[in-house]
């Protein structure tokens, strides 16, 4: 799908013409309703670093990005900057959900809340640890994300046996909850998932029954399915879909 003039394109455009990219903002067909017809959201979160934070190829990335994207059980994306905009002047985003990344690596370098308003996203994703210095800067964001009337996509990092206490603390970051979601790790306890009534991703496929829980909306999965161990990113997607599908 991303064929050498298709990437000789995209990296002519980066050289030569940065308006490109506020253009493609702008011009990209929103889709009206945040989840499926299903009430269902799957996302593909776009990591740029594999294990060991090795960064991948970004050819390969984007091309499996866009085999990912065209799977129309996937909703949209969820990525830091640079990777929202290469998608954007591929044309890959017109009708898909965009969540951008506002603190990646637990720092805030990625977006902000008035530039996820400017240009024409969803929400954000914040990660967070209750160890995490930042999380006065995390509520905040919250509330800022809410009187935008973005989503708050809250990425819970706890082990297993403090994740109910994280949920529970996260659900009430900010003035308020109306717009906030939670992301947790598939293998996540029945008690963490019973300890809030706010939307709920997971993070990976689970082995149990989580995604059939009724707080449980949908996936946002990266790396798995990007670099699957075994398959390719066609199948490992198609079979993610399959699952969230079946438990609802």
């Amino acid at each position: 799908m991303l064929t050498d003039d298709r990437w000789r394109d995209l990296l002519h455009t980066r050289a030569t013409n940065p308006g490109a990219v506020r253009q493609a903002y702008a011009t990209r067909k929103r889709r009206s309703e945040l989840l499926s017809d299903n009430g269902t959201l799957f996302l593909i979160a776009a990591e740029a670093l594999g294990p060991g934070d090795d960064p991948f190829n970004r050819r390969t990335l984007l091309e499996r990005l866009l085999v990912a994207l065209e799977n129309p059980a996937v909703d949209g994306v969820l990525a830091t900057p640079d990777v929202v905009e290469e998608l954007l002047l591929l044309g890959a985003l017109h009708d898909k959900v965009v969540f951008g990344s506002m603190n990646p690596d637990g720092r805030f370098t990625g977006y902000d809340a008035r530039t996820l308003v400017d240009c024409g996203l969803d929400g954000g994703e914040l990660r967070l640890s209750l160890a995490d210095p930042a999380l006065q800067t995390c509520a905040d964001t919250v509330t800022e994300l809410a009187a935008y009337g973005l989503v708050a996509l809250i990425d819970l990092r706890e082990n297993s046996a403090s994740l109910a206490v994280a949920v529970t603390i996260a659900s009430g970051l900010g003035t308020t909850s109306a717009h906030t979601w939670l992301k947790l790790p598939p293998r996540c306890p029945a008690a963490a998932l019973d300890a809030t009534t706010l939307p709920v991703v997971l993070s990976g496929v689970p082995s149990d029954s989580s995604l059939a829980h009724r707080v449980v909306r949908g996936l946002v999965i990266g790396r798995t399915l990007l670099h699957p161990p075994r398959g390719t990113t066609r199948t490992a997607v198609d079979a993610a879909a399959k699952a969230l599908e079946a438990a609802k």
